[in-house]
């Protein structure tokens, strides 16, 4: 049984034909549901992101244990990603989405219970943050690579720009939101709306017919699966070197979590509703690249504009350690989001394109450890300097080792014979 809907055989049958068109992704029916889903689960987590980190500095008044819970929360996707990616190659996309959303929707709810119970206290925070990062770890790589099922390769990248438009979209409105509830009635309603939000996104799976079934010969048992995934990577300098610099980037520079918070308390004097608009203007940049990716980029983007791109946003961060005004930090978060998606979305449709299909959720499992998986290491280092040399320093370490690594990935892959370009516009 084939795994598209009728709706969606049909338009990938013109689609063959006629190539990529802009927006040619909503012509999907199951993309369009799984899209406005998505669209509305992520302005709950986008308000819940604020609201934890909000709660945490209310509770300890620490950059250090504020960077520790960020990264106890990526820690399951660094160690679980992988595992998530066979799950995705092994089981119905579908399926895996629906217990991975259900588990962080009650997530969701036991924390506000928590909050207004008036018995929070930090450990439950932690705790509560691991089991969400867990949740993430197996919902990632299969929501990444059911996209490919949704829509098929030719209508892939912008599949992939229209999902960011929502994430970022959802980066804007949610944090506003967020910061005006907090304001006026604690964090707590944040968490509750949070976790009613998810029920749009589990509407919109029972409704999807796509089920994103598995390849039949690629059903492996966890460890083959990811000892596969990684050979493959390594024997593929394209995917080898992608990955490396969602490594570097991810490391030191994508730590939006802990720095935007730092910077709107500790730089700029602000309160929640500061932060909030500091997280929307991150966002707003992020949707404006997001847009202009859905409607510009056809096909694999070249590799010099990942790097171009990583560059960029490694120099926005050291020039966000110079901002001592909130107008000109909220410009320089709007740059690092456009900047930010401009990678990220070249990234994922670089290496979706080029895996083949039966490795596919492995390679984005590969992904989200790269991207996700990173940020435990770098939450912590950002909350370790951050704490004892302050927010300018941190912010402006990060951005310059940034860029010297993606200056070493550079030379090491040009030097290797890559191919920097592959026939395709942006």
């Amino acid at each position: 049984m084939s795994e598209r809907s009728e709706a969606t055989e049909g338009v990938a049958a013109l689609a063959s034909s006629a190539g990529p068109v802009r927006l040619g992704a909503l012509r999907h029916r199951d993309f369009r549901l799984f899209w406005i889903g998505q669209l509305i689960s992520q302005i709950g987590t986008w308000m819940q992101s604020v609201a934890q980190a909000w709660l945490v500095l209310d509770l300890t008044h620490s950059p250090l244990q504020l960077g520790l819970v960020s990264a106890l929360q990526f820690t399951p996707v660094l160690l679980f990603s992988p595992v998530g990616g066979v799950l995705s190659d092994r089981f119905a996309k579908r399926k895996v989405l629906l217990v991975s959303q259900t588990a962080m929707q009650l997530q969701a709810f036991v924390l506000a219970a928590l909050v207004w119970s008036g018995r929070v206290e930090y450990w439950h925070v932690v705790v509560l943050a691991a089991i969400y990062g867990l949740g993430r770890a197996i919902d990632i790589p299969a929501r990444q690579s059911y996209i490919t099922d949704l829509v098929g390769r030719s209508d892939l990248a912008n599949a992939v720009a229209l999902n960011s438009v929502i994430m970022n979209g959802a980066r804007i409105v949610g944090p506003a939101v967020a910061g005006l509830l907090i304001a006026a009635f604690g964090v707590a309603l944040a968490f509750f709306l949070n976790g009613v939000s998810f029920v749009a996104v589990l509407v919109a799976l029972v409704a999807i017919r796509t089920e994103g079934r598995p390849d039949i010969n690629s059903r492996l048992g966890i460890r083959e699966g990811v000892l596969g995934a990684l050979s493959y990577a390594a024997a593929t300098p394209p995917v080898a070197f992608t990955l490396g610099l969602m490594v570097a980037v991810s490391l030191v520079v994508l730590n939006f979590n802990v720095v935007v918070p730092l910077v709107a308390r500790d730089v700029l004097n602000q309160g929640a509703h500061g932060f909030g608009l500091l997280m929307s203007a991150l966002g707003a940049g992020a949707v404006a690249g997001a847009f202009g990716v859905a409607l510009f980029r056809r096909g694999q983007p070249p590799l010099t504009f990942l790097v171009a791109s990583a560059a960029t946003l490694c120099a926005g961060l050291i020039a966000l350690a110079a901002a001592g005004h909130f107008v000109v930090a909220a410009l320089v978060l709007a740059l690092l989001g456009c900047c930010q998606i401009l990678f990220t979305t070249g990234c994922n449709t670089t290496l979706q394109l080029i895996a083949p299909n039966e490795l596919r959720g492995r390679v984005m499992g590969l992904y989200t450890v790269t991207f996700a998986g990173m940020t435990p290491f770098g939450s912590l280092l950002v909350g370790w300097v951050a704490e004892h040399q302050g927010i300018r320093v941190a912010c402006a370490a990060g951005g310059a080792i940034g860029l010297l690594g993606v200056a070493v990935l550079v030379l090491i892959a040009h030097r290797g014979g890559i191919t920097w370009s592959h026939g395709h516009a942006v």
